[in-house]
């Protein structure tokens, strides 16, 4: 960036706050991109602008019983900041973790909560992006301005998930609730609980519940892949009992865990029975003899080709052995006013019904994009390398993995991001567009996420607003971080794709 053309002061005749850079999002990619732009660009300015009124993103949302992790901190954690509980924690353990992180590096002061950007509008004459935001505490509006803008919002909506169109929703005579909006006064108490999903949140939901329930079931439409195991990591025990110091044993066992993984994803293509066979090994380890594993257990589908549910210590499967949880695996024929009527003619009768049926996805925050005056359609948009995209100007966008942990990703969009501003300040430019090549023009058009990669619901039913990537790099989307560890770093910055300016 040329200092000399953009300073750090606001446009005559706007009350606008500049800054080089604008981060949206304090979740994990937001605090993981300002501790990066800290360290690799320390001249940059910068601000953090959240909707909410603390840190934590997806972990301050989510209250319900149980919130806890689905990957292990030790990859979900920052390779920057040693993890010293277990792997998978729990989201007030979460929030300590994010918030001494916050701290330590002094990126409080940076961010601005209760900041809901409306539009962001990209000015070529001036190199800048202009923001809207909502003071949502304040009832007011303010304008920033920056010359880039890092997107770590995160890819669903914070204030509601997705709930289906139950028929005869209106006669039941209880609450119906999702986890995602969860009430803080909720009494289930000797309740009877049915919920429907059988993904992570219902997996968490149900152990966490089960000891105050009168009983509480897991209604499925189709079974869904658990990974039991006990809580706990042999190789980090081991580092420990050596006294081994705490960012080798993060560094080690992340090393050894993201090692497994690759494994265990290439198996789910390569030897997908036999994975199988394992996983309801699994299950039956701690399920006992007694519970069925068909068809309550059994999905038709390959292991990972959705997301692999972890049930630490087995609790999902100690709460339905001990009778306190059941499954029923059945479809829906309408609600009632005494709980749900089944496909089966089964009645399913409910105090409560929780909906754990997952995200809405947002498109970059749901803000109104313009560039140069004309209202953005992304889904029109190429994806280069995921993390840029084609006509949009100095704007980069976390989007995790969906099998390894997201953070992985976070890093290395980080490195790449911090790379590329650096890049620019050597060249003298203002502005970074990528931009199809002659040789690009006759790619095939591919969903953003490859649905015989990954078939999660929340992303089948929003690819239509998502962009497209191609057959060939940058334009590719792999969602393998082995490909991209390699890759991202690795990024040729001249290689035509990006339009310098």
């Amino acid at each position: 960036m040329n200092k000399e053309q953009v300073s750090s002061q606001p446009l005559d005749g706007t009350a606008a706050e500049y800054v080089d850079v604008v981060i949206v999002g304090a979740g994990i990619s937001g605090i993981d991109a300002a501790y990066y732009l800290q360290k690799e660009c320390p001249e940059k300015s910068y601000l953090i602008l959240d909707n909410q009124e603390k840190i934590g993103g997806t972990w301050s949302t989510h209250t319900y019983p149980g919130i806890r992790s689905d990957s292990d901190l030790y990859t979900f954690g920052y390779k920057w900041k040693p993890w010293e509980g277990l792997p998978i924690a729990q989201a007030s353990e979460i929030l300590s973790y994010l918030n001494d992180a916050v701290d330590e590096n002094n990126i409080r002061p940076q961010i601005h909560f209760n900041s809901t950007v409306m539009t962001a509008d990209w000015d070529s004459s001036l190199n800048r992006w202009t923001l809207h935001v909502r003071d949502t505490a304040a009832g007011t509006e303010k304008l920033y301005q920056c010359n880039f803008l890092w997107m770590c919002q995160g890819y669903y909506r914070h204030s509601e998930g997705y709930m289906p169109d139950y028929p005869g929703r209106e006669k039941f005579r209880g609450p119906i609730i999702h986890p995602q909006n969860w009430p803080n006064d909720l009494d289930y108490k000797d309740k009877k609980v049915v919920v429907i999903g059988s993904g992570a949140t219902a997996a968490t939901l149900i152990p966490a519940m089960a000891d105050d329930t009168a009983h509480i079931t897991m209604l499925q439409r189709s079974p869904t892949y658990f990974s039991a195991a006990p809580n706990r990591n042999n190789v980090t025990e081991m580092l420990r009992s050596l006294d081994v110091p705490e960012e080798w044993v993060h560094e080690i066992t992340r090393r050894k865990i993201l090692q497994d993984q690759q494994i265990l994803v290439k198996r789910s293509f390569e030897e997908p029975e036999k994975l199988k066979e394992e996983l309801l090994k699994g299950a039956r380890h701690y399920l006992g003899e007694d519970v069925p594993l068909d068809p309550h257990f059994t999905p038709t589908y390959r292991p990972w080709r959705q997301r692999l549910a972890f049930v630490p210590d087995g609790d999902l499967f100690n709460a339905i052995r001990d009778g306190k949880a059941s499954v029923v695996t059945d479809q829906i024929e309408e609600f009632t006013e005494k709980g749900i009527l089944l496909k089966s003619g089964e009645l399913l009768e409910a105090d409560i019904i929780i909906s754990a049926t997952g995200f809405n996805m947002n498109v970059l925050g749901d803000i109104a994009f313009n560039i140069d005056g004309e209202a953005l359609n992304f889904a029109k948009c190429w994806a280069h390398r995921g993390i840029m995209f084609s006509g949009i100007p100095n704007m980069a966008w976390v989007f995790g993995y969906l099998r390894t942990s997201w953070t992985m990703r976070a890093d290395l969009v980080a490195e790449f991001v911090c790379r590329l501003l650096k890049y620019m300040d050597e060249k003298g430019v203002q502005s970074v567009t990528p931009e199809l090549r002659d040789e690009d023009k006759d790619m095939p058009e591919k969903p953003f996420v490859d649905p015989h990669n990954f078939n999660s619901g929340y992303l089948n039913r929003s690819m239509h607003l998502m962009p497209k990537q191609g057959d060939k790099n940058p334009w590719l989307f792999t969602q393998d971080y082995y490909f991209e560890k390699e890759d991202v770093p690795n990024a040729d910055l001249e290689d035509g794709t990006l339009k310098y300016a």
